[in-house]
């Protein structure tokens, strides 16, 4: 499908959620959080606003980091990951989130400043194009981005780029098992939702070595993806502060039994306003076991030394 459109609803969807009083003191969030690997302490030890209920796993958990390092968080969002990642690489290590959204960008740097973070940093800027120098970086993590991305090999270059000879990846996405069904694979908030822009397992093993990656790992989490439901009523869909999005016959409305219906994305004009980003796929899904078609990943890859 031609995804003209799609990156601006994106930044619009994630931005909205980025300005909302959406936090990990809510119930819901914090319990999608645990669901996907994050522990109370470390939920604990960092600002509630950076968690907003968008992960699909906890990259930091796996990627190993060492004091000294500098790491870099793909779609840092509110910086959830990356003050993680600061505490574990310390005051000689340095922390770097890239988001496109300003909206999250100043939620993140919000957060850093309130809880005294002096080793982070944050981009304003896209994955595809990161504003960082060849070779400078030793790990490359992300939580569900990368399936968002409409050119995920021009994302897997840069990675490659700016991965220093033997650095790595360790990414938490989604990936798919089977192919979609195909009003799925045409509904726009499903691509929003992180499951209708993803890409088979054996397809994102190959962009890695494509990109000259070795060691590569793509590992199915077994998380329940069910999990995002629980952000429903948090305060993510259909409040004062987010208003109903309709796209067609899509809409977030957390009530609506019935299936949306899919866009073309091709010709849509789309004008989002704010909600949130699953709480309107949910609807679609009801259709589906989600499990079934999609898994959330762990993905490891290394830079080979030279």
């Amino acid at each position: 499908m031609k995804l003209s459109n799609v990156e601006e609803v994106v930044r619009e969807k994630y931005g909205a959620v980025g300005a909302s009083a959406l936090t990990g003191e809510d119930a819901g969030v914090r319990a999608v959080a645990e669901a996907f690997g994050y522990t109370s302490e470390e939920l604990d030890s960092i600002p509630a606003a950076a968690n907003m209920g968008l992960s699909c796993g906890n990259p930091t958990a796996t990627a190993n980091l060492k004091a000294g390092e500098v790491i870099v968080d793909l779609g840092s969002g509110g910086g959830l990951d990356v003050f993680l990642a600061s505490r574990k690489v310390g005051p000689t290590g340095k922390a770097i989130g890239i988001d496109m959204t300003p909206e999250m960008v100043e939620r993140a740097k919000t957060n850093a400043k309130n809880q005294g973070f002096t080793n982070v940093d944050f981009h304003l800027a896209t994955i595809d194009k990161l504003p960082l120098p060849n070779e400078s970086v030793d790990c490359v993590i992300s939580n569900c981005v990368i399936n968002l991305a409409s050119d995920k090999a021009a994302v897997l270059r840069e990675v490659y780029r700016v991965l220093k000879p033997g650095g790595r990846v360790a990414v938490s996405d989604i990936a798919l098992k089977k192919e979609l069904p195909g009003d799925v694979k045409k509904d726009l908030m499903a691509y929003v939702g992180c499951v209708a822009g993803a890409v088979l397992i054996s397809e994102y093993i190959e962009g890695l070595k494509a990109a000259g990656f070795s060691a590569v790992q793509v590992v199915d989490t077994k998380k329940d993806l069910n999990a995002y439901a629980q952000v429903d009523g948090q305060g993510a869909c259909c409040t004062p502060e987010m208003e109903t999005l309709s796209l067609g016959n899509s809409s977030c409305d957390a009530s609506s039994t019935e299936p949306s219906k899919p866009i073309a994305i091709e010709s849509s004009h789309v004008e989002p306003k704010p909600a949130t980003v699953h709480s309107s796929l949910a609807a679609l899904l009801s259709k589906y076991d989600i499990n079934e078609f999609a898994a959330s990943v762990q993905v490891y890859a290394v830079k080979p030394q030279r």
